[in-house]
């Protein structure tokens, strides 16, 4: 870790109206939860984001705010520096979020009944981004075969035959998949012999493990109608709560019908704060990223290392990416409520539960590791404590 980032340090985060800690009780029933749940982490964002936001504060008039070229030429540069991928400017539509951002896309692109697939266990706004559109939800759950899940693409073969549009996590969330070419070379053609548009959200793609590659869906094809990718910085440098994210669309119809469903809105994602945020971010926070991957990464290794000495019950799924952890807990042989039970009352833990996720994830939790080595440890110890009672 380098000197220059403290990632050890701890920071109370309680009474700053945080989902994470001053949402626990109406989370889990109680406040007194170490909160390992909702994916933001407890470091600082990088020092160049913090002075950037306090010299903007420091002008007192919070207006109305375009987006100015600097911002898109930060995130073009990025990622072709990070991802080898030339975007064009024209390309790219700011976003409030990658959650809006999906629906946005459902509602320009499909009409009520029409059927779109999901991968389950997955981040659970997808299942909502089409039940609560009137669109019909087709699961092609993912395998596990020895503690790594794969695509069953001969099931999807077949539910891409009803379908119009592929909700792709990638890098994924919550087993922690990063997907190879060659996998995502099998999504392209599948997607091509059935007409698919594939939503491909890829906000964690910066937060890879040592010896992974991210490889950007969209860069491998030169089908510009079949493809849209979701980026931001807030997973990467820890700003999500402000809310900026982008979309990369080739296709310029695709492009209008999504920006017609935003204005059709008023929903706008730009204000003083989010904007520079982004650009300095992306222009600024490279070191700190580098260094906060090396963390976790440690972080990651002291976990599985403590599983396998002390809790042999509860196995991590190998994480490729996120600083998110799929914990298999099947062999406590609880049900999915006794399991919840065990770790809020017994454990005091807060965790996702893995049903959360859909079916697919009973038996499982979601631990965010994205804290300081000492609190993640801490939950793991009152895990063991607990369960030798």
């Amino acid at each position: 870790m380098s000197d220059a980032f403290d990632f050890d340090r701890e920071i109370n985060r309680e009474g700053t109206h945080s989902v994470k800690y001053d949402g626990r009780q109406a989370m889990f029933g109680k406040a007194d939860v170490i909160p390992a749940w909702v994916a933001d982490m407890d470091f600082a964002a990088p020092p160049a984001v913090t002075h950037a936001l306090i010299e903007r504060a420091q002008h007192p008039i919070y207006g109305y705010t375009v987006f100015p070229d600097s911002l898109y030429d930060a995130l073009i540069d990025w990622l072709q520096r990070r991802h080898g991928w030339a975007v064009q400017r024209d390309w790219i539509v700011m976003c409030p979020g990658v959650v809006p951002s999906i629906n946005a896309a459902v509602m320009a692109l499909t009409q009520p009944g029409d059927a779109i697939i999901i991968q389950p266990p997955v981040y659970f706004p997808f299942f909502s981004a089409a039940t609560q559109t009137g669109r019909k939800l087709i699961q092609n759950p993912l395998r596990l075969d020895n503690s790594r899940y794969t695509i069953d693409f001969d099931h999807l073969e077949q539910c891409a035959r009803q379908a119009k549009f592929l909700l792709l996590c990638s890098p994924h969330n919550p087993v922690g998949r990063v997907w190879q070419p060659e996998e995502l070379e099998q999504l392209l053609q599948l997607a091509a012999k059935h007409n698919l548009v594939i939503f491909s959200d890829e906000i964690h793609h910066d937060l890879l493990y040592p010896g992974q590659q991210h490889h950007i869906l969209a860069a491998r094809t030169t089908d510009q109608h079949s493809v849209i990718t979701a980026v931001a910085p807030s997973k990467t440098f820890n700003i999500p709560g402000l809310n900026l994210s982008a979309l990369i669309v080739p296709d310029k119809a695709i492009r209008n019908a999504i920006n017609q469903v935003f204005n059709s809105l008023h929903v706008s994602a730009s204000n003083p704060f989010s904007v520079t945020a982004f650009e300095t971010a992306y222009r600024g926070g490279e070191a700190w990223l580098e260094a906060l991957k090396i963390y976790l990464r440690d972080t990651r290794d002291a976990v599985e290392s403590y599983l396998a000495e002390h809790l042999p019950e509860i196995k991590a799924i190998p994480a490729e990416g996120t600083y998110l952890l799929w914990l298999d807990c099947r062999a406590m042989n609880l049900t999915d409520a006794e399991l919840k039970h065990f770790f809020i009352h017994q454990a005091g833990i807060g965790l996702n539960p893995g049903v959360q996720f859909g079916q697919e994830g009973s038996g499982f939790m979601r631990l965010n590791i994205g804290a300081p080595r000492k609190t993640v440890l801490q939950v793991l110890e009152k895990i063991r404590l607990s369960m030798r009672r």
